[in-house]
């Protein structure tokens, strides 16, 4: 990941932990005491042995140099990845104080250094042969795909009945059903294989009676399930970019098949969502070169962190690649060619109105978008009335941030890292407002994660 010389930020270092236990727990164990033996190489490798509560001390050590992200080992029994003691090792090292001097590693890390990169180079010289796997027969799958889709078709038609009984009942009838009518309408989605229009009716149900204008909102989520509904059931009529977005959107698995763009790509933003099935973890990344952002999704069992972490702040060089649709920033991460290191590179910066126009602009391409990631440049955040908003230090326009963030500390984090001064912020421009996710101070100072 890294040159010896430049070390990661404790934030960085924490973004990796798999929970908030181990964010506490690793940070206890970032300091010398627990630890003896601590070392590393210029090759980007650290280890160390950190007493526990047996007699024997758990062995740790960390490949930072993998172009595949940080790889561990450690003896202790925890199932985490990474563990507490790989956490504190790291932060230990982050630290800078001498803790973690250079030298040779001992046998028992460098036994476990060398399998894994023989390993790794045996992956890639196999991986570039022709396999032995055949694929799977392309006649029977064109059948499940065409069963598929007659199945989301029958869906999408009962929706729209469904919603044009809700419009001539009236949407007073919507508060008075309660939220059991929506639940039985997404199963009846998930019966019909469509995972995406499921979790837009589960939406349209949490609506009713959710304060003040909540009709109008229920009718504007019926209007864009309406079009969605219409647009899966005339596709074949649709251009074939926005065909690949209602796809995408009804909840058809897509595949990046988009060429490979190589770039050194700056990772702005990480942070996770949860449900009772699944875990989402989203990564903003930024190509220096190209000016490009891409989203990078990767999932989890619940209550399971997935395993791609890629801490704020950091840049690799690397190939990625387009899913198919229009106004879609989802790719998929290919070959890695360097590991993962410190940067000071920020992306450009648009005033609050470009922020604005950039949004609707990614609307035209894709109608159902909740946000459209932007970064601004040179706003303060500033309270307005019981909301805050993100003001342009030189100019009288400003975006509001998202109400769900008043009770979060990346709020408060954000505000004291301005201090009143300007900043430079990236997140997710939406109907909802702004919702802040990265943010650096002016000057040459580290990006700090408000996730």
């Amino acid at each position: 990941m890294t040159q010896q010389g430049v070390r990661w930020t404790a934030d960085q270092v924490l973004a990796l932990a798999p929970d908030a236990a181990s964010r506490t727990a690793g940070s206890k164990l970032g300091a010398a005491g627990p630890w003896s033996e601590a070392g590393s190489s210029d090759e980007g490798t650290v280890w160390g042995l950190c007493r526990g509560s047996g007699s024997r001390p758990y062995q740790t050590v960390i490949d930072i140099a993998d172009s595949t992200g940080p790889a561990y080992k450690c003896s202790c029994p925890s199932r985490k990845f990474p563990c507490k003691h790989a956490l504190g090792l790291l932060l230990l090292w982050a630290g800078e104080d001498g803790s973690v001097p250079r030298g040779p590693a001992p046998d028992w890390a460098e036994q476990w250094i060398e399998g894994r990169r023989e390993r790794a180079g045996e992956k890639g010289t196999t991986g570039g042969g022709s396999g032995t796997a055949s694929p799977g027969d392309p006649e029977a799958a064109r059948r499940r795909a065409q069963r598929r889709a007659e199945r989301i078709t029958a869906g999408a038609a009962e929706l729209e009945q469904r919603l044009a009984d809700l419009l001539r009942g009236g949407l007073a009838s919507a508060e008075q059903a309660g939220y059991g009518m929506w639940e039985e309408t997404a199963a009846r989605m998930v019966d019909a294989q469509a995972p995406g229009l499921a979790a837009r009716v589960r939406e349209l149900g949490a609506i009713p009676s959710s304060g003040p204008g909540w009709p109008v909102r229920l009718l504007e989520e019926c209007a864009l399930l309406h079009l969605l509904d219409q647009g899966w059931l005339r596709r074949e009529r649709l251009p074939d970019d926005l065909a690949a977005t209602v796809r995408s959107r009804v909840g058809l698995p897509g595949s990046a098949d988009g060429p490979p763009v190589r770039d050194r790509w700056l990772v702005l933003a990480q942070y996770d969502t949860a449900d009772t099935r699944l875990t989402t973890r989203r990564i903003w990344l930024y190509g220096a070169e190209t000016d490009r952002t891409a989203l990078l999704l990767s999932y989890g069992a619940a209550g399971r962190a997935p395993e791609l972490t890629l801490p704020v702040g950091l840049a690799f060089e690397a190939e990625v690649s387009a899913y198919p649709g229009a106004g879609q920033l989802r790719a998929a991460l290919g070959e890695r060619f360097t590991p993962p290191a410190p940067a000071r590179t920020r992306p450009p910066g648009l005033t609050a109105p470009q922020a604005a126009a950039r949004f609707g602009e990614a609307l035209r391409a894709d109608p159902w978008l909740d946000s459209h990631p932007v970064t601004l440049a040179r706003v303060i955040p500033t309270p307005d009335g019981d909301t805050w908003q993100l003001a342009d230090a030189e100019g009288d326009f400003a975006l509001p941030l998202a109400s769900s963030l008043l009770s979060r500390p990346g709020l408060w984090r954000l505000a004291a890292l301005s201090g009143g001064a300007p900043v430079t912020v990236f997140g997710e421009c939406g109907h909802r407002g702004f919702t802040p996710l990265t943010a650096w101070p002016e000057g040459a100072g580290e990006p700090v994660s408000l996730c």
